[in-house]
């Protein structure tokens, strides 16, 4: 018994004796990771963000938009918290500022390819110019 009760005092001073990490050290790995996850998830998101919103509030009449929910559509009149959005002949919908998730200028886009003959263009204008994006 009294080897037994000598070893459990040695092994008990034993472990007493190990250094505790300070304060800051151990919060190190956590200072760490928050650091790779700022720069990797939230950093990139919100400079997306802001540059989203430079875009809309850029938009103007003739510009093709995507919402948030997919649809597809050309700004036919932009006011100060809603756009109307032409989706098909004779079918416009108004959104709210904050639902466009793509703004795609028609000043940045290539310019499209010139019908060959008159009577293509005639059944061009009379129908929606606008192409969706296949």
């Amino acid at each position: 018994m009294n080897l037994s009760n000598t070893l459990f005092y040695l092994i008990a001073q034993s472990e007493g004796q190990t250094a505790q990490p300070g304060g800051l050290g151990s919060f190190m790995p956590l200072i760490l990771i928050f650091i790779i996850f700022y720069f990797l998830m939230i950093r990139p998101q919100s400079q997306k963000r802001k540059q989203l919103q430079k875009q809309v509030e850029a938009m103007r009449t003739g510009d093709k938009v995507i919402t948030a929910g997919g649809i597809h559509g050309l700004v036919t009149n932009v006011k100060k918290q809603s756009v109307s959005v032409k989706v098909d002949n004779n079918v416009k919908i108004e959104f709210e500022k904050g639902s466009i998730a793509t703004v795609i200028s028609k000043d940045s886009s290539a310019p499209e390819p010139e019908p060959e003959s008159s009577e293509t263009k005639t059944e061009e204008s009379n129908q929606d110019t606008f192409q969706r994006d296949k």
